[in-house]
């Protein structure tokens, strides 16, 4: 399909979806009032939470002593998998208000521990416990077992938790949510498994094996079959890696490892496979955030261009502008972390390559991100990354030059093509070619 035609036929597509999204109307603070009155009924006398827990969260604050915790959807337990990030709420279409809807309606339990340090029972010996000390590597029993076990778990499990008073019910979502924003928080005192979860066997494998690298395990996983959301809850309870040498992740951090690790996995998986024959454009747009990928022959290179537009999450102010934000690597892949455009760098890129593998080929890629005002909550990163692997689903436009292709994109967002090639190193450099001065002309 032609460029024009494939642009003029995403705009009507587009259109149709604003038009669709129009007529619903979402009450997000609605569950509030409802989440009070579930957990008072599954609350017994002493504080005893029973319900299915679909997932777990370690937080990042105060590394290395941490906070972690059972996410539970109290009084919903026959939809507990509806309450995991996964690929399946893309596929479902959720929208901003759904994601908010299901990650504040999940109670989490938390408990201090040391990343590295169980205690005696699983629990808080760096944070004013007194036990001998224990390997997070050993802690089957206690808080820790049972978190683990829930981590490992392929399907959600029942657990009976302790609490030390009633939830926190403070709802506020800020920017160091962008993750994973969770719902009404409560003090543990104890869990107990319910059941004997399942464990699939690759799984198993990797636990057994205390020689094994937290880098090679997660390539083990994914190329058996498992997605990188499974992958990081297991990486983030300390299930992965050189026995003793294992640790608790925390939760924002283990989503961008395992984006990083298996992107990694398949651009050396690519690197010597023939390229594209021709240029590409495909579109994807999804909860204010519209994605460009331009696939050009070449050899792999990759750059993310973020344009936040005024008034979207990351921009708030109306009057600042559009502020662009970019990070790009070449053959070999970075040497250092993105800072720039951080974890969506990593997930926007998991989704290029792995359509290039599946492909057999590889390409020089650029990913054009623009973040609408239409975007006006964070919802995570998963989203980057789910847009990014369905923008290779269905039509497609092509380009007989780079410039072409990018002058194309531009017009349909919101900076210039001067003030894009002064940001884009891939913009910049790859339209300096015979052709691009020819089509310039």
């Amino acid at each position: 399909m032609r460029l024009d035609e494939f642009i003029e036929f995403e705009a009507n597509e587009r259109a149709e979806r604003r038009r669709l999204a129009a007529e619903k109307d979402y009450g997000i603070l609605d569950h509030l009032d409802s989440f009070e009155r579930r957990f008072e009924e599954h609350v017994s006398d002493d504080a005893v939470v029973g319900s299915v827990s679909p997932s777990i969260f370690v937080g990042r604050s105060n590394y290395p002593n941490v906070s972690t915790g059972l996410l539970s959807p109290v009084g919903r337990e026959d939809r507990a998998e509806r309450f995991e990030t996964s690929a399946a709420w893309y596929d479902e279409g959720v929208s901003i208000a759904d994601v908010f809807d299901r990650r504040t309606s999940l109670l989490n339990s938390t408990r201090g521990v040391d990343v590295a340090d169980a205690g005696a029972t699983g629990g808080v010996t760096s944070l004013g416990g007194d036990g001998p000390s224990e390997s997070v590597h050993d802690a089957w029993d206690g808080w820790l077992g049972v978190q683990r076990e829930v981590a490992i778990a392929d399907r959600p499990v029942d657990v009976e938790i302790g609490l030390d008073g009633s939830p926190d019910l403070d709802f506020d979502i800020g920017t160091e949510d962008i993750k994973t924003p969770t719902g009404p928080r409560a003090a543990a005192r104890t869990a107990d498994l319910g059941e004997n979860p399942h464990v699939p066997r690759p799984v198993k494998k990797t636990l057994e094996d205390d020689d094994w690298r937290a880098e090679g395990a997660m390539t083990y996983l994914y190329r058996r079959g498992f997605d990188v959301y499974e992958i990081n809850t297991i990486l983030s309870a300390g299930a992965l890696g050189r026995g003793r040498n294992r640790r608790l992740v925390p939760t924002r951090w283990s989503i961008t490892a395992v984006d990083d690790t298996v992107g990694q996995f398949l651009r050396g998986s690519i690197r010597d496979n023939p390229t594209v024959d021709r240029i590409e454009v495909h579109r994807n747009e999804y909860l204010g955030n519209a994605f460009w990928v331009i696939l050009v022959p070449g050899r792999w290179e990759y750059e993310l261009v973020e344009m936040k537009s005024p008034g979207s999450i990351w921009n708030p102010d109306p009057e600042a502008g559009v502020y662009l934000a970019a990070a790009s690597e070449g053959r070999e892949g970075r040497t250092g972390y993105v800072e720039e455009t951080a974890g969506a760098y990593y997930a926007a890129r998991l989704g290029v390559l792995e359509h290039l593998d599946d492909r057999g080929r590889q390409a020089k890629a650029l990913v054009l991100r623009h973040v609408s005002d239409d975007y006006w909550g964070p919802v995570g990163v998963w989203q980057v990354r789910e847009a990014v692997r369905n923008a290779f689903e269905g039509e497609h436009g092509a380009a007989e030059t780079f410039g072409e292709a990018v002058r194309g994109v531009a017009d349909h967002l919101p900076v210039s093509v001067g003030r894009l090639r002064r940001k884009s190193t891939m913009a910049a450099g790859l339209q300096a070619n015979l052709g691009d001065f020819v089509d310039a002309e």
